[in-house]
């Protein structure tokens, strides 16, 4: 009896180690396929790693290779030319009033009268206001007596002293009142009656706006073809659409030295008649347009070499076949031209500079046949 009981167990146990078997099995065979598609996922990982690296470094050396070409400068042989333009010189600036009168009083005292308000409009020799002229009026008064007195006597030294006298007496009295220089209108008013001011206080202003005019800055080289009464075109932000005509109304005798080295004039354009809506202070850009066209000697930017302090030179070429450096003036015109203004260089004359390449970097990353 215990022997088969033995056997049964040792039958059950066999079974079931058979059993534990399969499973361990099942299990390894589960773990080599996840390993091998871990191992082909990232096979397919690095090559698809290496396909961009590879195209990235034929990206990379393409690009190079433009950079290189476009860096590339050759050296060019070019002729001074000679050609016909229209000359156009751009301003910019803001308006203001004609004309303004800062009023002051020319003597001490308490103010007795303001006989204007503002935005009153006045006119030429119009009292504005005026100052306690007691003491003046007594002093003048006062001399006149004694000019009847010395016209009675006939005493002729005395009575031209007085007569001087007179004259002060009467400016003096004269300065109590603060009278408009010009038609305009009061912009403000800076006293009431009662008050005390010093001689040279500021009272009121008074501005003529039935003309404006603004100062604008033209260079020495445009200078020459400037001249007083020529049309300005005006634009401001202010009247869209509108183009305002002005005019040249004063060119000073002498220029001005600015910071950056560009001598310039200071030329004064005057509005005759500006719309309603134009109000001093209103910022404008225009041009003023040369009568004709001007002949001018034009040569490449890339042909003027700037040295220190600003010195303009360009290679010109000798009849031996050497070049020169030459020292020019010259005004930069846009688009890769200059106007050439020194006489030292002539029309027909050869100048010799390096610039860029001029291969298509375009044709060069797209290779032969490219489209």
């Amino acid at each position: 009896m215990e022997d088969n009981k033995q056997n049964k167990e040792e039958k059950t146990k066999t079974l079931s180690e058979v059993q534990e078997e399969k499973l361990r099995a099942a299990m390894a065979q589960r773990k080599r396929r996840k390993r091998i598609k871990t191992i082909v996922a990232w096979v397919i990982v690095i090559a698809i790693l290496f396909v961009l690296y590879t195209y990235y470094q034929s990206i990379k050396a393409k690009s190079q290779a433009m950079l290189d070409s476009m860096n590339q400068t050759v050296t060019v042989e070019k002729a001074v030319e000679e050609q016909n333009y229209s000359v156009s010189i751009d301003i910019s600036g803001y308006v203001e009033p004609y004309d303004t009168q800062n009023a002051k009083f020319r003597s001490t005292g308490s103010v007795t009268g303001i006989y204007v308000s503002e935005g009153d409009y006045v006119t030429k020799g119009q009292l504005l206001a005026s100052i306690d002229n007691t003491s003046q009026t007594s002093q003048l008064q006062s001399i006149r007596n004694q000019i009847e007195e010395a016209e009675l006597t006939g005493n002729a030294r005395q009575l031209e002293l007085l007569r001087l006298q007179e004259t002060t007496a009467v400016n003096n009295l004269d300065y109590t009142n603060i009278y408009a220089n010009f038609d305009g209108v009061v912009t403000s008013v800076d006293v009431s009656e009662g008050d005390y001011f010093e001689a040279g206080s500021q009272v009121l202003t008074l501005v003529d706006i039935s003309k404006l005019k603004a100062t604008v800055e033209v260079d020495e080289i445009d200078m020459q073809y400037v001249y007083e009464g020529m049309e300005a075109y005006l634009t401001f932000d202010s009247l869209p659409g509108q183009t305002i005509v002005g005019r040249v109304s004063y060119i000073p005798m002498l220029g001005r030295y600015t910071s950056s080295g560009i001598g310039v004039v200071d030329v004064e354009i005057t509005i005759d008649d500006p719309p309603k809506t134009l109000i001093s202070g209103f910022s404008f850009e225009g041009n003023i347009y040369a009568d004709g066209e001007v002949s001018m000697k034009i040569i490449p930017q890339a042909a003027v070499t700037t040295g220190r302090g600003g010195v303009t030179t360009v290679k010109k070429k000798q009849a031996d076949g050497s070049t020169k450096d030459i020292v020019v003036n010259v005004k930069y015109l846009g688009e890769g031209l200059c106007q050439l203004i020194s006489e030292n260089i002539q029309v027909g004359d050869i100048l010799v500079y390096n610039t860029k390449s001029t291969n298509n970097p375009m044709a060069m990353m797209m290779g032969p046949g490219g489209r």
